[in-house]
This record gives structure tokens, sequence and C-alpha cells, in this order.
């Protein structure tokens, strides 16, 4: 067994504090929170009589009765779905869908069946897009439920027995077995060789092991050795455990707790498209009331103003922007896909674009999750190791004979055809990995040095021991923390031979192992001694080998993504449950912000003055770090909200229990796929099959090419759409016949207009979107550089559909019927023609990306027979009004529509990706 940097002194049954008499205890009281002196802190006299526990009986059945009726069972809440009815039910908030309902009554009022109609397809369309990309079920709670479903052992009236763990109450005595779920909170009332699991609540990325001394008050959850926690697992060993929290009241109840109560942040493009749309529909409410108003006033007829009204409702709202935007979000959701990263949520895919700070732990996503032998030191030398070095090439004898004393002090097993996975702790592994690398197999091994005994691990020494037998005799190998390897070594080693070892040298070795454990290393020291009989004490007079140092290495590939993601400004925060000069260690290596040193969770409660409180937490130091150690659940949500509080955009990853609230909180959660528990992934928007860093740097990239792109088809569908109004405005102002009616521009706005946006919101992006920074988070989707550039491009379509207008009639001598079939062509190929208009400024004409989009052609070319259709199919013709404008009428439609497009070929283009912007 692998030591790790606590101590731990075994305590035995031996306190009842009852007089061998069994009390009964009523709670009117919390025996656990109604105390100064925190749980953790006490002493096994004082838990047992807080308790009100006899460890050699347990509880009576009366007494679990009556725990029971006050702390409920051992469970956690359920989550609360939201039903499909009331989801539905949310999508008629939106107020275009009310412009559109209102459009379609006021058609139905006047016998306009055909519009009414088609109003009211396009707002069940509308409706169904809002609710399926809404419709997902919230199973996070159901997730961190499961973790508790399952049996126990306990102590009640002095029996044991199994029972379901949903049944278990504070002052049960439970009994710890390996591998097995901790059923609930519990303090160690005794424990042989235990070590657990709590990667998943705490992010310490090995096997803690668990003692039942008390721990200091203010420690924190990572440094507790004499408490378990419900949901966390047995590695090995027993114990025996007092339960003192049950069902929400756990530390995984709390948990789940601030993930039902975190805010699940509305993403920025959510925002945005609310806005516009609400902005859109009063604008053109108040622009259609004038209009009916001033032409009743002038004497015009109602029903007809009635029917300018309705077109102009119709015209201002981009009916297939909802359309647009979720097939562009699933295109970059399915390129996302093809890279490992899987969107729970559509619009997630831009939230990430907008990400100026990324939280990641370190276990597993900045690094490989196994452990590596980095660093061997003896007495003759220092020895650096790396995972692809061939170790055999070192001549130092004793560098051999550490590996070798590494692999027989052993319980560990490497993967090989019998079995799919290495098993055992990750330090025994990384040496049996080294010792496979120099022909030192430990069955091969065994053959000539079997074992002859074995003494396991011990909290209390901090070693491991196993005797062997050679060609010489009997030998003990060694292995355990420095310092205790130290202190009870008595000669060092010299090539073959040894010498005294004093206190000086020793104090050296100590030095030299705190240098070593500053650069992150795990650190073992390795020792032997010849003895005549395997049952002597084996940490005796030893003889002193010297240190391996290990690491879990970071990725190959995150120290690249990180310097893109510094290039990109995207600031890269790590948070991890490891120790604080792990975690430093790791950051100077890839690149990370830190020169103040790895932060500890509990600075930030002592900045803030609270766990629970993120508005006092202003230090500049500490929002200024790079690296957060030790930092509890509550401490991650505190941190994000702070981010947040600034006006930063946040991203999250996390893999376990302890990640769900702040993967809720943040603007995006991302969880891990292949070690990230069901709770954390559920909860997440983002989920990396792959769990590497990189992934989400591609995925920043995708985001900001999304919302570049939907904010193109935004452009180019409401500079037509503000044509069409401005055309209908002036001709009913000019009491002229309308240019556009109703169901024309629906056609135009559904129907030709989704094909050009669908392949602009597709396009593949400008090649240097990550050498820019990240957006204003306050920017919105449309900025007055955009407005200008669409209120100047709308005047200019508008202006050839009422010439083409005017001409036809004046100048043709067309009747109304065909020259209103002219002015909605000649809008339908202007729009075509301005596509060409949105590339980016300063790409030449000829080669942009607009030009080299192949959908824009195919959507061009679908756009031309849909308006040949509209005018040559008969059904659709009568459906729209329109007849053959004839040669002469196709003529001007071609001439004026190619106005707009010829314009553009001498002005700039449009900034789709804006770094700063004074718009608010």
């Amino acid at each position: 067994m692998s030591p790790t940097d606590v101590e731990s002194r075994p305590m035995g049954r031996n306190r009842v504090g009852t007089n061998g008499q069994q009390q009964r205890f009523r709670f009117n009281e919390d025996p656990v929170e109604d105390h100064s002196n925190p749980i953790h802190a006490a002493d096994d006299q004082e838990l047992l009589t807080r308790l009100k526990v006899d460890p050699e009986h347990g509880l009576t059945e009366q007494d679990v009765t009556e725990r029971r009726q006050q702390h409920g069972e051992n469970r956690l809440h359920e989550a609360r779905r939201q039903p499909a009815w009331r989801i539905l039910l949310n999508q008629f908030k939106s107020v275009v869908i009310w412009v559109l309902s209102v459009a379609a009554v006021l058609a139905f009022a006047t016998a306009r069946w055909p519009e009414g109609f088609a109003l009211v397809a396009v707002t069940a369309i509308n409706t169904l897009i809002g609710f399926s990309s809404e419709w997902k079920a919230v199973r996070s709670m159901e997730a961190l439920r499961a973790l508790g479903q399952h049996r126990t052992r306990v102590r009640r009236d002095g029996q044991e027995s199994e029972i379901d763990a949903e049944m278990l109450v504070p002052g049960d005595l439970i009994l710890i077995r390996e591998e097995q779920l901790v059923p609930a909170d519990a303090r160690l009332v005794s424990a042989q060789q235990l070590r657990v699991n709590e990667a998943a609540l705490t992010g310490e990325s090995v096997p803690v092991i668990k003692r039942p001394e008390p721990a200091d008050r203010k420690a924190s959850l990572a440094e507790r050795p004499c408490m378990l926690y419900k949901g966390t697992s047995v590695v090995e060993g027993t114990g025996e455990a007092v339960v003192v929290a049950t069902g929400m009241q756990t530390e995984l109840g709390k948990i789940a707790e601030m993930a039902e109560q975190a805010e699940g942040q509305a993403t920025p493009l959510q925002h945005r498209l609310d806005e516009l749309g609400r902005r859109l529909a009063w604008v053109t409410l108040g622009i259609a009331a004038v209009v009916a108003i001033a032409g009743v006033l002038a004497g015009r007829d109602t029903v007809r103003m009635i029917e300018t009204s309705l077109a102009l409702g119709v015209a201002a709202i981009p009916e297939g922007l909802p359309i647009v935007a979720t097939i562009a979000l699933a295109r970059g959701m399915w390129m996302m896909a093809r890279q490992n990263a899987l969107v729970n949520r559509l619009t997630a895919v831009e939230t990430l674009g907008a990400t100026r700070v990324i939280f990641t732990d370190k276990t597993g996503t900045l690094t490989e999750n196994r452990m590596d032998l980095r660093k061997v030191v003896t007495p003759v030398a220092t020895h650096s190791v790396h995972g692809q070095e061939d170790p055999s090439e070192i001549q130092d004898p004793l560098f051999h004979r550490i590996i070798e004393i590494g692999v027989l002090c052993n319980n560990a097993s490497l993967r090989d055809s019998t079995n799919d996975a290495s098993r055992g702790d990750p330090t025994e592994v990384a040496l049996l990995d080294a010792g496979r690398r120099l022909n030192i197999d430990r069955d091969r091994i065994l053959e000539t040095m079997p074992e002859q005994h074995e003494v396991s691990f011990d909290p209390d020494t901090m070693m491991m021991a196993t005797f062997h037998r050679d060609d010489d005799g009997n030998f003990a190998a060694v292995k355990g923390s420095p310092e205790a390897v130290l202190a009870a070594s008595t000669r060092i080693a010299s090539g073959t031979d040894s010498d005294e070892l004093g206190d000086s040298e020793r104090q050296q070795w100590r030095q030299q192992a705190e240098e070593l454990a500053r650069e992150g290393l795990r650190l073992l020291a390795m020792a032997d001694r010849r003895v005549e009989r395997v049952d002597e004490n084996p940490y005796e007079n030893l003889r002193f080998l010297g240190l391996v140092g290990l690491l879990d290495p970071p990725r190959d590939d995150v120290r690249e993504a990180i310097e893109e993601c510094q290039h990109a400004g995207v600031r890269v925060v790590m948070l991890t449950g490891d120790r604080a000069d792990t975690g430093q260690a790791i950051g100077e290596q890839l690149g990370l912000a830190t020169g103040g040193g790895a932060v500890l969770g509990n600075e930030l409660e002592s900045e803030s003055g609270s766990q629970d409180d993120s508005s006092t937490i202003s230090n500049e130091r500490l929002l200024q770090a790079g690296i957060f150690a030790r930092v509890t659940p509550q401490q991650k949500l505190n941190l994000i909200k702070a981010f947040q509080d600034r006006g930063e955009t946040v991203a999250m990853t996390g893999d376990g229990v302890n990640d769900a609230p702040a993967l809720k909180q943040a603007d995006i959660g991302i969880a891990m796929g292949k070690r990230g528990t069901d709770a954390a992934r559920q909860m997440a928007d983002m989920v990396l099959r792959d769990d590497r860093f990189s992934t989400i740097v591609h995925a920043v990239r995708h985001g900001r090419i999304i919302f570049a792109n939907i904010r193109k088809s935004v452009v180019f569908m409401l500079c037509t759409n503000l044509a069409e109004i401005i055309a209908v405005t002036l001709a009913s102002v000019a009491q002229a016949p309308i240019p556009l009616l109703p169901l024309q521009i629906l056609f135009l706005n559904v129907v030709t207009d989704v094909f050009p946006a669908l392949a602009l919101g597709v396009g593949p992006g400008g090649k240097d979107v990550m050498k820019l920074p990240p957006r204003d988070p306050k920017e919105r989707l449309l900025t007055r550089h955009h407005w200008l550039a669409i209120g100047g491009w709308s005047v200019v379509v508008s202006s050839c559909v009422l010439i083409a207008l005017a001409v036809a009639m004046t100048g043709l001598g067309m009747d109304e019927s065909r020259a209103v079939t002219i002015s909605f062509l000649t809008l339908g190929c202007a729009k075509m023609g301005f596509v060409l208009n949105l590339r980016d400024p300063g790409s030449s004409i000829w080669n942009n990306d607009v030009v080299r989009n192949g959908w824009v052609w195919v959507a061009l070319a679908a756009c031309a027979a849909l308006l040949l259709l509209a005018v040559y199919w008969s059904p659709l013709a009568n459906l729209l009004d329109t007849v053959d404008p004839g040669p002469q009428g196709w003529a001007l439609v071609v001439g004026m529509s190619l106005i707009p497009a010829v314009l553009g070929l001498f002005v700039p283009g449009i900034r789709f990706y804006t770094v700063k912007t004074t718009e608010r």
C-alpha cells in the first residue's frame, strides 16, 4: 500500500460512555449542529456522548423510529420537473408570437383566408421550434439520488444486519467494508488500513487514508481523515463509523440542494434574440398603428388600411430567424460532436464563443489521470525518468535496486492479456510500469525472490514491507513516506555496501524531499535490510536507498491549447482538490498564471467572511490567481458568481458530484464523458467524450464562428425585412398601390429568405477568429455598426423596389397586378444579390468567405427556382396573386435588382465578429 502525507492512530471500540447500559435518545435538538465544536473535531468520548449511542449495541428500534421521524429517510430530494404543457405555454410569452397571432386574427377578420392560414402555420412552426429547444428533462437530482440506492450493514440492538441505506438514521453504527459506497456522512470510531476514494466529492485524485482521530476545527472537507461522506467509495480496508448526517443534511445533500438552487443562466444568444424580437415587435406595432390611423383620417378605405397594417406586421418579423438560428447551432453541434464534444443545449454552442474565463479541474482534464515515475534520487545521483525514455540505459545500480524494491513491495497489477485495466494504487501501478521497462517483471522476479510475508501499509508507521528469500537468505523490502523511512534507517546505501546515516545527512534528505514536493511530485522512500526471520520488525536498522518522485503528467496537447486560449483573450483557471504545491507545479508546466502562487479555498472564505457569500470576494490577488487548491463545492460556486458579477462569461469543467452546482451556475457547464459522474454529465451543457481540454478550445472556436454566422444571417434577414417596411410605408403614405401583398411577404420571408440565411449560418468562418479577444459580454446581437449597415442597404433595396413599381405602372403602363408582381420579383432578386455583400471587411471581392461558401450558391439557385415557381406554377401563382411580367418586366426586374450587388463592389464589408464596442 502506498503511503500519503497523513498520520493515523487506530482507535478501538472501548469507549462507551454509557456504563454499559443502552441509552435511548429522543432528538429534541440536533446533536451534531448544536455544539460549538464541529463533529470532525470532537474526540471519541464527546462524539458518542453527543449522539447517545453505545458502539457495542447500536441503537434500539425505538431510537431508530424516533430519529427517522425527526430526520426523515436517508435520501435526496427528487428534482422538480417542468411539465411539457408549461414549456409549451411559455412559448406564447414571446412578443414575436403575439404579433404573428394578431396578424393572423386580422387576416381572418377581413376574410383573407390564405394569409390567415399561412400566418397560423408560421406561428405554429416558431412555437414548435421554441418548444423543442427547451424540452430537456432535468435529471441531475435523480443521478445524485442514485448514489445512495444500496444496502449497508448496521449494528442495532447488539445484532448486525443488512438494511437499505435509506433506512439509516443519525446515531446508527455502520460497518464499513472494501468496495462499498459510503451510505451516509459518518464519523469513524475504528479503522483498519482504510482508504476511501473521495474524488467525486472533493476532487482529490488519489484514495485518502482514513483514521479515527479528530481533525482540526478549521480543516477543510478534504482534510478530515476521520470523516466518511455519503456517495464516496471504499477502496480497501475496514472500519466502523457512527452516522452523523443523513439525506439532505449530508455533504452530498448540500451539494444537491446547491445544484437545485443554482441559477441556470440564460445564454447570451437567448438574451439577444429575445431582446431583438421585442424591439422589432414594438416598433412594428407602432409603425402599423400610425400608418393605419393616418390613412383612415385621410379618408382611405378602412379594409385597405387593415391590409396595409397586416403587411407591415408580417414584413417586420423575420419569421425564418428561429429556423436559421436553430439549424446553424445544430450544425455547430454536429461539428463539435465530430471533435468529441457532445452538446446538450443548442445555444451552448454560441455561449462558448463569448467565454472569457474557463474554470477547469486538473486531474484527467489537464493531466493524464495516471501516475508516472519522473525522478529517482539515489545517494549517487538524481535520475530524471520520463514515460517515453528507456530507464534500462541508466547505469546506477542503486537506481535498479530502488525500482526492484518498488516492484516487490507492491500490491498492484498491470494490464495484460487477461486484465482490461491496471488495478491498484496509482503510485504502485507506476512502479510496476517502470519495472516492466527495466525488465523487472513482478511475477518473474518473485520466482527468484519469493515473497515470505507481508506487513501491510499502516497509517501509524506510514510504511509497508514485504519479506523475500534470495540466494543470500532473507531480506525485507520497505517503502513509505520519506520522513518515516529516514527515521527508521540507520545506514545509507553506497554502491553494493552501506555507510552510517547521520542526523545531518537525514536533514539533507528531508530538504531534498521538500524541494521535490514543491515540484508537485508525490514522494516515496525505498529501503531494505537483511533479516534472520520473516517475523522480525521490518522497520528497524534499515538501509536507506533513496527517493522516487511520481507525477500525474500533463496532457501533451494542453499547453498548446492554453496558449491558444491566452492568445484569444480567454483566461484559464485551475480548480483542484489536490495540494497547493501539486497544483502550482502543474500550473507552471502548463503556462498558467501562477505568479502569486496557488490560492487555498479557505482563503476565499476568510476574504468573503462567509462560506456561502461571493459578494465580497474582491481581493484582486484572489481574482487574478491562476490556481485554486483544496476548494469546496460552495467555494467553486462563489468563485463563479464573483466572476459573473464582474460581467464575465464563465465556462466550468467538472466530473464529480461536487461539481454539479458549479456546472449549473456557470454560463456553460462542461462535464467529462469518460470519468464524469451521471450527476455532472446531466447537469452540464456539454460533455467531452475524450476528457481533453483541447476539445474545449475547438468548441470555443466553433462558438465564435457560429455567433458571427448567426449575426450575418440576422443582418441579411433584417435588411431585407426593413426594405419591405420602408417600401410598404412609403407607398401607403403616397397613396400608391402596396408594392408587396401580405402573402407575398410571407413567401419571401419564410421560403426564399431561409435558404440564403441558412447558407450564411453554416459558413466555415474566418481563419483568424482565435487571434481576437472575446466579444464584450454586454455587446448586443446587433451593434450600431450593424444597424447603420442594415439601414443603408434597406434604403437601397426598398428604393429599387419602389422605382420598379413606379416604372412598371407609369413608364410601361402595366396594371396594378403585373406591377406588384414586378416589385415582388425585384425584392426577391435584390435579396439574392445582397447576399454577396455580406463579406468580411478587407476581404477580396472575388475571394471571400461568402464566395467560397458553396452552400451560398446552392441557396441562390434554390431561390431563383422558387421565384420562377411563384410566377409560372399556377397553384402558387394564384395563391400569391402573381402574373407573368413579360420580357419588359423581367428586364426591369433584373436591372433594378442588380443595383445593390453592383454597389456592394465599392462598399467595404461588414464586421460580424467585433472585439469591442461602445454600444450597450
